[in-house]
C-alpha cells in the first residue's frame, strides 16, 4: 500500500493506525512516510534509522520543530481501527488513535500541503518513544544531527485533548532497600524480617502530600508513589532483603539532581539507589513565538503532568509545548479512541498558526 497525504486527516489517521508499528516494528510505517513525503518538492526529506525528517528551507527568520512518534504500545485486540459513536459523538477507535497517530496524521497532512509557510518548519516522526530511553529515535537523532534541532520553538503532538500543555514534569525512579537476617519462619525471633522493616517506608509514602507548584503561570502537581515491592526467599524463610520501588514525578522548578536529593531526604535512614531520572521542562510560554501560537490556536494553556519528549527540546534551550488530539487518559488503554472532531480541530489550529502572515 502507499500512503496518500491528499486524504483527510481522519483518513490518514485510519491508514497509519492500521499499519502495525509497535515499538521496534516501525520500519514499514517509516518506509511509507518517507515515500509519501518524497513526492513533495518543497520538503527536504532525511532519514535516520526509522526516524523521518522533512524540512522546509525557505530562509525564513524563524524555525519551528513539529514532532511526533510513530510507535505504539502492544496491540490487544484493538486493531484494525473502526468507527464508533458514543452518545452521538463520532470516534475513531483502535490502538494508536490517541497515542499518537492522530497527531502524526495531522502533521503529515500539513507537511504536504503547507508549501509556503511564514516560518520554516522541521517535521520529525520518530521511533521507539514507548520503550527504553536509550532507543528513543528523537534522542538518537539529536545526538547524531544536532544541526536539525536549531529552532525557536517546538511542538510535540502528544495527546492533550486538543488543548496546549506547556512543559512537563520530571520523573525519577528509586529503589529503597532494607536488610535483615534470614531464619526459619518457625523460629522467626532468630532472624530479622526485612519486609517488616519496610513499614516506615510505606508509612512515609502514605503520609506524603503532593506539592502543587506554579511555574511560569502553570500549576504542576507532583506525585511520590510506591510502584513495586519485592522481597522474600521461600514460604518458610524470614526474608533478609526488601526493595520498595518508588516513582517521583516532580515539577519543572527543580532539576533531576535536586529531585534525587529530595527523595533521599524523604527516606533518610534507608539505602536509596536512584535507578533512573529525567529532567522536566519549563513551559516556555513567555517566548513571543509561543504567545503567537497560543493566540492563533485559541487554546488554553495547561501543565503537562506526565514526562514527554518536550524535555529533550527544553534541554537544548528550545521552548516546547504538547498539542495534539486525544484524551491522554485513554493513551495505552484497550478502549483507545479519539473524537473525530478533535482531529479536525487540531488540524485547523495548527494550520491557522502556520498560515498566518
Amino acid at each position: 500500500m502507499a500512503l496518500d497525504l491528499r486524504l483527510s486527516s481522519l483518513d490518514i489517521t485510519r491508514a497509519i493506525c492500521d499499519v502495525y508499528s509497535v515499538s521496534g516494528s516501525e520500519q514499514h510505517l517509516a518506509d511509507l512516510i518517507e515515500e509519501a513525503l518524497g513526492a513533495y518538492p518543497h520538503l527536504r526529506v532525511l532519514r535516520h534509522g526509522n526516524t523521518i525528517v522533512a524540512r522546509t528551507e525557505l530562509g525564513r527568520g524563524q524555525r519551528v520543530v513539529i514532532a511526533g512518534h510513530i510507535d505504539t504500545v502492544p496491540v490487544n485486540a484493538n486493531l484494525p481501527t473502526r468507527d464508533i459513536e458514543i452518545d452521538g459523538t463520532p470516534y475513531l477507535w483502535g490502538r494508536g488513535t490517541v497515542d499518537m497517530k492522530a497527531g502524526v496524521a495531522v502533521q503529515l497532512k500539513l507537511a504536504a500541503e503547507l508549501t509556503d509557510p511564514p516560518i520554516d518548519i522541521t517535521w520529525m516522526w520518530y521511533d521507539n518513544e514507548e520503550v527504553d530511553a536509550s532507543l528513543n529515535g528523537l534522542a538518537l537523532l539529536a545526538a547524531q544531527h544536532p544541526e536539525l534541532f536549531v529552532a525557536d520553538f517546538a511542538i510535540l503532538g502528544e495527546p492533550t485533548d486538543g488543548q496546549i500543555e506547556g512543559g512537563c514534569n520530571g520523573t525519577l525512579r528509586a529503589s529503597v532497600r532494607t536488610s535483615g537476617v534470614r531464619a526459619h519462619s518457625a523460629r522467626s525471633w532468630v532472624g530479622e524480617n526485612a519486609i517488616h522493616r519496610a513499614a516506615p517506608i510505606l508509612m512515609r509514602l502514605a503520609e506524603y502530600r503532593a506539592r502543587e507548584v506554579a511555574v511560569e503561570g502553570l500549576v504542576y502537581r507532583e506525585g511520590l508513589n510506591a510502584v513495586g515491592i519485592s522481597g522474600g526467599i521461600a514460604g518458610n524463610v524470614i526474608p533478609d532483603s526488601c526493595v520498595v520501588e518508588v516513582n517521583y514525578r516532580f515539577a519543572p522548578d527543580k532539576t533531576a539532581a535536586e529531585a534525587a536529593e529530595y527523595v533521599r531526604k524523604v527516606f533518610a535512614g534507608f539505602t536509596v539507589d536512584i535507578t533512573d531520572a529525567a529532567d522536566g521542562a519549563r513551559p516556555g510560554l513567555d517566548a513571543p513565538i509561543a504567545q503567537q501560537f497560543l493566540a492563533a490556536v485559541g487554546a488554553t494553556a495547561h501543565p503537562k503532568y506526565g514526562w514527554t519528549d518536550v524535555a529533550r527540546f527544553s534541554a537544548l534551550g528550545i521552548p516546547a509545548v504538547n498539542y495534539g488530539p486525544g484524551d491522554p487518559h485513554l493513551a495505552h488503554h484497550d478502549e483507545e479512541r479519539v473524537p473525530v472532531a478533535q482531529i479536525l480541530a487540531v488540524e485547523e489550529g495548527l494550520r491557522a498558526w502556520l498560515s498566518a502572515r
